[in-house]
């Protein structure tokens, strides 16, 4: 049975959406095409005819895992509020939800050429929206800040989620946030 272009439109929007939401939650390794399937409510078949492969998937899921959690933090307009909400338990304990970053970014010298052209692109965006919000307070352009901080968090967000004891990661996540707000 042939798929409407509004169906196959709708249905590559919630295969992308569920894929990030995995790749996020279970890394790259830990999510097979049918589990993609599975949570998309679709056969593997379907994806590899949006997609074509896994990997062009994986792209393509990578680049939306960072325009989610974009939206998610692109009205705040404080660095001081954006490290508290990305340093947050509530980050900590979604990462389907949260940055691509700190859930993938152990994982991307592995992917292909592809894969890690938009991961990089996605940071270097990553890097002017924190840029834009040292510059408000700063008033000079403050990119390579923005990376440090963007390195850190990301780092710290990494090490909470990876401890096993939950007053030690509430630890790491409270002393990043407070030596990165003195530093903003």
């Amino acid at each position: 049975m042939k798929v409407s272009k509004e169906r196959a439109a709708e249905n590559r929007e919630r295969i992308l959406d569920e894929a990030s939401r995995l790749f996020r939650e279970r890394g790259v390794q830990g999510v097979g095409v049918d589990a993609l399937g599975e949570a998309a409510g679709l056969t593997h078949g379907s994806l590899y005819s949006q997609f074509g492969s896994k990997d062009r998937l994986l792209a393509e899921a990578v680049g939306r895992a960072f325009a989610s959690f974009g939206a998610k933090v692109g009205t705040i307009d404080d660095a001081d509020a954006y490290v508290s909400e990305y340093l947050s338990a509530a980050h900590r304990e979604n990462p389907g939800d949260g940055c691509a970053v700190a859930a993938l970014g152990s994982e991307m010298p592995r992917q292909s050429e592809a894969v890690r052209k938009v991961f990089t692109d996605a940071v270097l965006r990553s890097r002017a929206r924190v840029a834009r919000l040292l510059l408000k307070r700063r008033g000079r352009e403050p990119e390579d800040d923005a990376l440090a901080m963007l390195a850190t968090m990301a780092g710290a967000m990494m090490l909470a989620r990876a401890v096993d004891d939950p007053e030690l990661s509430d630890r790491i996540l409270e002393v990043c946030r407070q030596h990165l707000q003195r530093a903003a």
